[in-house]
């Protein structure tokens, strides 16, 4: 479980805007109609809410996931205060280095590890959502059914970082998926369940209320479902649900003084929840819409700037997104959004915090057009928008493997490290065709930097290929060194141009 600690939503935010969304409204992940729910209301003034229902018809689709990452070697630097002192003029001879700053290189083998968390099936053929926290770097995924029934391995079938959502896939039929109802209803006060697996104890349930919605955090996952139902680590992908037992969120972070529940919990809406899903299915990564603006709310400006003791401008309004800038060649500045502008509705819905504006934005993809009206020194204007990607523009983004790459990689060994006279490095075994072949790398080639990033691993190259195929720029520069010793250098584009 992600936690927070001692941490304030900040007044201003970025907002290269992320986050899409279908909303479904209540369906089923798995297209079979949810049964007529039994009505968990209160029958009295002063009587509790009878939750009984909701967590029968809940605990059944929450799973338990186990990450397991395996030992790896790697290469470390470290610190030999002597290396300078004794820099050897002869070569080698004393058997020390040449003088490389006190620092010293060695591998070392990192223990093998395990995690745990929550997962939510929400399709009756093995599709189940979880935290990308929850399965980030895993080597293997073993997923348990509720009451230990079954055990099962999972693929991760897409992941997300900035939304901390992940969807994986489990070989088995006839689940019990969970309904899925639409978070956008959801009110506060409501009554609801958190689901999960906290601190080993699996197949817990606590009880609470929606305690605020749209809260932005700070974490890059915004406009999520407050809650004060115990959340604690373990509940991670874990389900929110209403009183029906129908699913609104998937647990994902607490705020707290102490790392554990005296705070509050905080869950990630189905509406961006389904975006996520389907995006996975469709694409396998992420389909991020950004309107192009940093700003934040503007009562938290107002606020900020009062509290500093200067001059606030009167923007017409306390509520509302205040413009501070506007990125170049985005969607906002195509449009003629300009800093000090105020947004207050998008598409017939009203804006009045950041949480608002990120949760709109969360239901559209790159390319959807989108109504604006705001104010401009307290006038109101009009505007529609076309919503762009993290490259700034509107096509299809897809996460790079390195098979895109079309060669084989292995860590040098050590005989190599001392022939050379390098630390590190991944030799091309192979070039059996793709960008590699295309950009002229030949087979033998040393990689030692890519993007200006060392390569020590095969997972650095990996996440290097990655960031890169979502960047304005989705070119890898590769520096390294031919097996004789001479330096070589390479542009190997990741998109035909």
């Amino acid at each position: 479980m992600k936690k927070i600690v001692n941490v304030a939503t900040p007044a201003v935010c970025v907002v290269a805007l992320a986050l899409s969304v279908v909303a479904f409204n209540k369906t089923n992940a798995a297209n079979t109609p949810a049964p007529t729910p039994v009505t968990a209301s209160v029958t009295a003034a002063g009587q509790p809410v009878d939750l009984t229902y909701a967590a029968e018809k809940s605990l059944p689709s929450v799973v338990y996931i186990k990450s397991v990452i395996n030992s790896k070697t790697q290469t470390v630097e470290y610190s030999d205060p002597f290396e300078d002192f004794f820099s050897d003029p002869f070569g080698g001879f004393f058997g020390r280095g040449q003088g490389n700053g006190g620092k010293r290189q060695r591998q070392v083998q990192t223990p093998k590890r395990a995690a745990a968390g929550s997962g939510v099936i929400i399709s009756a053929d093995g599709y189940i959502v979880t935290n990308n926290h929850v399965v980030d770097g895993a080597d293997e995924l073993t997923v348990t059914l509720n009451e230990n029934s079954k055990e099962y391995s999972a693929r991760i079938i897409g992941a997300d970082a900035t939304t901390d959502l992940a969807l994986i896939k489990i070989d088995a039929k006839n689940l019990p998926a969970i309904a899925i109802a639409n978070s956008d209803e959801v009110k506060v006060g409501e009554w609801v369940l958190a689901v999960g697996n906290p601190l080993g104890l699996n197949n817990t349930v606590t009880a609470g209320i929606v305690s605020a919605k749209a809260r932005s955090m700070g974490q890059g996952v915004s406009s999520m479902i407050q809650t004060d139902a115990a959340i604690n680590q373990g509940n991670s992908g874990g389900a929110l649900v209403n009183t029906r037992g129908e699913l609104i969120g998937i647990n994902a972070m607490i705020y707290s003084q102490t790392g554990s529940n005296i705070g509050y919990g905080f869950a990630i809406p189905t509406a961006i929840m389904n975006k996520a899903v389907d995006d996975f299915k469709k694409y396998g990564s992420y389909q991020r819409a950004m309107i192009g603006i940093q700003g934040g709310s503007v009562k938290d400006y107002v606020d900020s700037m009062k509290d500093q003791d200067k001059e606030v401008k009167d923007y017409g309004t306390m509520e509302g997104v205040r413009i501070d800038k506007v990125i170049e060649e985005g969607a906002a500045a195509d449009a003629g959004l300009q800093a000090e502008d105020v947004i207050t509705d998008v598409d017939g819905k009203k804006v009045k915090t950041m949480g608002d504006l990120q949760a709109i934005i969360a239901q559209k993809r790159p390319g959807d057009k989108v109504t604006v009206k705001y104010l401009r020194n307290k006038k109101a204007n009009t505007v529609t928008l076309t919503l762009k990607n993290e490259k700034g523009n509107t096509k299809v983004v897809k996460n790079a493997d390195l098979d895109v790459l079309g060669g084989q990689f292995r860590p040098v060994s050590d005989s190599q490290k001392e022939q050379l006279n390098i630390g590190y490095g991944l030799q091309v075994t192979k070039v059996s065709g793709g960008r590699l072949k295309n950009a002229g790398v030949p087979q033998g080639f040393i990689i030692q930097r890519v993007n200006d990033k060392a390569m020590k691993t095969i997972d650095d190259l990996q996440a290097t290929v990655k960031e890169a195929s979502k960047s304005k720029e989705p070119v890898l520069y590769i520096q390294g060194i031919y097996p004789t010793g001479k330096k070589g250098y390479f542009a190997v584009p990741l998109e035909d141009e």
